[in-house]
């Protein structure tokens, strides 16, 4: 009997050990095993490469290194919604620990697949309009994140300020992504509030940018796009034409202004995929939920002014503008 009553507390301690070393393990460990976390991105251009590197530095930061206790697992669709739906599946099967979503497309498959894994997004302009989340401020889901809901009404006021004399502004959009449809009107309605006239060009992809532009040149004195995913990957196509015609382009964040634009008011993308990042380390460490986390919007806005640009194009910059002029 004593002999029975030594070996049961015995392996009750050896029980009791092997807790307490599964709860000791490396930050981020679950149950002994790396965290994964998903990263689905839509497309490949200058502000969502910024967003993912935002990210991946403030996990890194606090602690969350991959390689070494998470292991991130990165895919980009190419803009390519068959993409979106295989990387999607993937994180699935997988059962990944989180993902992070970047753009709206990407934030649209990964949620359409799961209603258990969190979700976090960035890059997305109004998760409401979007289907993503049943509010900002109580998204009631799986799926959360940050906003990069431009400051349009300001970038219009930029417009006006950098080109006086226009009386008709164009807006370049792709009308098949919801948040470029919801920005273009925000914009026209900030456009005609200035008495201006308003017209648009709007394609579905790539191929038809060059031509979209070759359209709206002839029909304004300045250029306004949004956030636009279409866009932003093709400013050079953009750039091409608008620097034969000498259309100033404002743009909705300052990597398509790096890349042809003439200026914006914008979104540091890095800031906000960052500003993501802490969001997850909340999940990880706080035991958050999306469902209860508020969509968090950027902190703070850039001027971007591209110097060259602004030379080929004949346009001066107001002297109280002349400390944001880059030359890139």
């Amino acid at each position: 009997m004593k002999k029975n009553l030594k070996l049961a507390i015995s392996m009750l301690l050896v029980v009791l050990l092997v807790g307490l070393v599964g709860c000791s393990g490396d930050k981020g460990a679950k149950s002994g095993e790396k965290l994964e976390i998903g990263i689905i991105q839509f497309a490949e251009h200058v502000a969502l490469d910024a967003a993912r590197d935002g990210f991946i530095d403030a996990l890194a930061d606090n602690g969350y290194k991959d390689g070494e206790n998470i292991t991130i697992d990165y895919h980009n669709a190419q803009a390519d919604q068959n993409n979106l739906g295989t990387i999607s599946d993937r994180f699935v099967a997988n059962n990944v620990d989180l993902v992070l979503a970047i753009a709206t497309p990407a934030a649209q498959s990964i949620a359409g697949k799961t209603t258990e894994i969190p979700i976090l997004g960035t890059a997305i302009t109004d998760y409401v309009v979007a289907r993503l989340v049943d509010s900002n401020e109580a998204p009631g889901g799986n799926v959360s994140g940050t906003t990069d809901m431009n400051p349009i009404k300001e970038q219009i006021d930029l417009l006006v300020k950098l080109v006086p004399g226009a009386k008709t502004v164009g807006v370049l959009y792709n009308s098949s992504e919801d948040n470029s449809v919801l920005q273009a009107q925000i914009a026209k309605e900030a456009i005609e509030a200035k008495g201006l006239q308003y017209t648009e060009v709007t394609v579905s992809n790539t191929n038809e940018v060059q031509q979209a532009t070759q359209s709206i040149v002839s029909q304004c004195d300045a250029i306004y796009i949004p956030t636009d995913n279409t866009f932003a990957s093709s400013m050079p196509l953009v750039h091409g034409v608008t620097s034969q015609s000498k259309t100033p382009v404002i743009c909705g964040e300052s990597g398509m202004v790096n890349e042809g634009g003439l200026a914006t008011l914008g979104i540091n993308y890095y800031e906000l995929g960052y500003q993501t990042g802490l969001m997850a380390v909340r999940i990880f460490e706080e035991d958050a939920h999306p469902s209860t986390m508020p969509i968090e919007a950027a902190k703070e806005f850039d001027f971007t002014i591209n110097g060259k640009v602004a030379e080929e194009i004949g346009l001066e910059i107001p002297e109280d503008l002349l400390e944001y002029v880059t030359e890139e």
